[in-house]
């Protein structure tokens, strides 16, 4: 029993124009710096948000000079506005950071708050998604690309942060994205697959990932994940939609197949702590009043897992 995917991954979606040719193009840069927007994001990777984390507050370019910062990048065009982010040292912004992974939801306020994307992604509207998105992705790789993968030298963010260039040997280096694979395992019928990963919280279970490796199809790195993963095998293998993951550059590419619940499960050691079959219903149900089912909290509404998991638990 096949599926489709209910609505796009919170994190695909988007609506600004990238504007891949306005990178360069100092002269229409410079037209549209006076009435563009500013997103802010600080060192931990947060951006100011307001009315429950669904409107992104940005602020005129003109509070930042009369023409963007050297680590400015530029997000794209919407309606003749251009939307810029600027990064933040980690001292300009006075918010304390929750210790470990953060796997319960904020306290959201109406008032302008400082949250991350895993906290926000899945409550902002589609343009503030895309951007916030797309800002991230960026900075996380400015901050590990500061010096030449070819010579070793310094290198200087150009066209508008979509790239970098090496002051020593002129070598460009472009933002950089891993692929991995993303595989919600079902019988066919009512039951899928959940994983818990070590060191997740008791309880909170997900559909099973891993990283592409080079030379390998998607098809088969699906396969060999759920091998290794939990010892089974699975068969009809089909793509169901894609979304980026900038923790720090991921691209998640979902799929589906189906595996027999009667084979025995045979968890990798020190990835997979927990691994079982759930009914539809109880999937229905967790979805629904999330807590109610004992032992089944499920994957957080930015990622593309939860899409996958609800779009499944829709059929029938």
């Amino acid at each position: 029993m096949s599926f489709e995917l209910v609505e796009l991954p919170a994190l695909s979606r988007s609506t600004v124009d990238r504007q891949e040719p306005l990178r360069g193009d100092a002269e229409r840069i410079g037209q549209l710096w006076p009435k563009a927007r500013v997103l802010t994001v600080d060192a931990r990777g947060r951006t100011m948000v307001a009315d429950r984390a669904s409107r992104l507050v940005d602020r005129p370019a003109t509070e930042f000079g009369d023409a963007p910062p050297d680590t400015a990048v530029l997000l794209g065009e919407q309606d003749g506005v251009a939307y810029w982010a600027v990064p933040l040292t980690e001292d300009e912004t006075d918010v304390g950071a929750p210790a470990g992974r953060a796997w319960t939801g904020p306290e959201l306020t109406d008032e302008p708050q400082w949250l991350d994307l895993r906290a926000c992604g899945a409550l902002l509207d589609d343009t503030g998604a895309g951007l916030f998105t797309s800002a991230v992705a960026l900075f996380h790789w400015h901050r590990s690309a500061k010096f030449c993968a070819v010579c070793g030298g310094s290198t200087a963010s150009i066209k508008s942060g979509w790239a970098r260039v090496c002051e020593r040997c002129g070598h460009e280096e472009y933002p950089r994205t891993d692929a991995a694979v993303i595989c919600l395992v079902h019988d066919g019928a009512d039951q899928v697959l959940l994983a818990r990963g070590e060191g997740w919280p008791e309880g909170r279970y997900s559909v099973l990932a891993g990283f592409v490796e080079a030379g390998e199809s998607l098809e088969a790195c699906v396969a060999r994940e759920i091998a290794e993963e939990v010892g089974i095998v699975v068969g009809g293998i089909r793509y169901l939609g894609s979304q980026p993951w900038p923790f720090p550059r991921s691209l998640m590419v979902g799929f589906e197949a189906v595996a027999d619940p009667a084979e025995p499960l045979r968890l990798a050691d020190g990835e997979i702590a927990q691994a079982r079959w759930v009914s539809r219903a109880d999937v229905r149900q967790a979805l629904a009043e999330p807590g109610s089912v004992p032992d089944l909290l499920l994957a957080p509404g930015a990622s593309i897992a939860y899409r996958m998991i609800q779009s499944w638990a829709a059929v029938g």
